[in-house]
Formats: structure tokens, C-alpha cells, sequence
């Protein structure tokens, strides 16, 4: 019989060994019952929620992971803020022009933008302490993944529930991973993505070329792992002033 606490001692030692989870500086909760790992409480990135998701399902016995982990907020906004920021990204972004949106205002849901003729899909939106769930259905896997990192960049959100279905279902793989990288970095008006090389492997990102300044480096990173699918990213861009 596997040992709660000898899998719960190796998932702190697996989180406490990589510096982007910063167990110190943000501690997280981890409970372990019938080979499932729970994990609560907040990261200080979307890098570190996704590695120490990584890590701990990684650990002999672990046979299920249950994510409440949320990356701390760049701004604190009000759950409506958020939901009017990532509705007005949607609308505003011409992949969605034929797409319906909708939004979740007090147990109700409002139409944000009917589309007349036939819509190339429907996107729902709603948000609980700062947590965006995105429900609907859209027309390819780069549209879902687009409209997740939409909903990241908004300064307020915790974490992003990505529900939408690809209508008609697509096979992903490392070619479409790679394909959306690239569309986020294209959308991105801070990172100049003409000057860097995106490579996708087993849902690795590694990101390769120039940029001007550290922080588009690390704008550019964190697009690649707001990504959904990417389960790491490799960052070799180097930094020409």
C-alpha cells in the first residue's frame, strides 16, 4: 500500500527543488486520497502552476492531479472587471467576428454580440474570484487557445478553465501547438515576434532569436506557457539592446 504521507513528502521535496514554485514565498497545499494529488493554493506565474503540476504528477503513485492552484493577479480587479475585459478582447479580436459571445452577468446570462447569419461559434464567459471559465464551441484548436490567452492577459484573472470544443474535433500535436505560439506572439503588441523561432516537441516550446528588451523576453515566455498544451517552455532568446 502506498504511503500518504511518503507521496505527499515527495511532491513538497519535487516543488521545493524548482525555484519558479517558490514554496517559501508561496506556500501550496498538497493532499494526497486514493492515488489522486491536490494542490491549493496561489503561484506567482503561469510557469510555476503548470511545473508544479508537472512535478507532482511525476511522483510514483500519483495516478490523478486535482488543479486549485491560481497564479497571483498582476492587478486585483473585480470579478465583473475581468469578465467586461476578456468580453471586449473577444469582440474587438477579428478571429471572433462571426462568433456569438455571451457573458454571465449575475446568474443570467447576457448577449454580448448576436451574430445574424449562421456563427462560426459561440464563446460563454464567466467568472468566479477572478477564475475565467470559457464554455462554447469554436471553429479550430488555434481559435480555443487564442481566446484562453485572451483571457490571461487580463491583468486581473487567477486562473483560466478552457472548456471550449473544437466543432468539427481536430487531432492536436506539436505542429498545431507550435502554430498557436506563434498566433499569441503575432497578437501580442509588446513582443516582436518577426525576430524570434518558435519549435514545439512532446508539447515542449522552445523559443529561439532576438529581442530588445528583458522584459519582451519574458513577455514572450509567458505567452508561450499561457498556451494551452504547452507543458514547458525552453527560452534561449537573447537580448540585443
Amino acid at each position: 500500500m502506498i504511503s500518504e504521507d511518503r507521496v505527499v513528502k515527495e511532491v513538497r521535496a519535487a516543488l521545493e527543488r524548482e525555484p519558479r514554485v517558490n514554496l517559501h514565498h508561496c506556500p501550496v497545499g498538497i493532499d494526497y486520497v486514493e492515488g489522486v494529488v491536490i494542490l491549493e493554493g496561489e503561484t506567482e506565474s503561469i510557469a510555476g502552476k503548470k511545473l508544479a503540476l508537472e512535478l507532482a504528477a511525476a511522483v510514483p503513485g500519483v495516478t490523478g492531479i486535482v488543479d486549485r492552484l491560481r497564479v497571483a493577479p498582476a492587478e486585483q480587479m473585480e470579478d465583473g472587471a475581468i469578465r467586461d475585459h476578456v468580453c471586449d478582447a473577444l469582440i474587438v479580436e477579428p478571429v471572433y467576428n462571426d462568433y456569438t459571445i455571451r457573458v454571465l452577468v449575475k446568474e443570467a446570462w447576457e448577449t454580448a454580440r448576436e451574430v445574424q447569419l449562421e456563427p462560426a461559434g459561440a464563446i460563454e464567459v464567466e467568472v468566479t474570484d477572478g477564475v475565467v471559465t470559457l464554455n462554447g464551441r469554436v471553429g479550430s484548436l488555434s481559435h480555443k487557445r487564442l481566446a484562453g490567452v485572451l483571457a490571461w492577459w487580463v491583468p486581473g484573472s487567477r486562473d483560466v478553465v478552457n472548456g471550449l470544443e473544437v466543432v468539427p474535433p481536430m487531432g492536436d500535436n506539436d505542429d498545431e501547438v507550435r502554430d498557436a505560439v506563434r498566433l499569441v506572439l503575432e497578437k501580442d503588441p509588446f513582443v516582436n515576434a518577426s525576430q524570434i523561432r518558435i519549435t514545439c516537441r512532446d508539447c515542449v516550446v522552445t523559443l529561439d532569436g532576438v529581442v530588445t528588451k528583458p522584459k519582451e523576453r519574458d513577455m514572450a515566455e509567458a505567452d508561450a506557457w499561457y498556451v494551452f498544451g504547452v507543458d514547458r517552455v525552453i527560452n534561449n532568446l537573447e537580448v540585443v539592446e
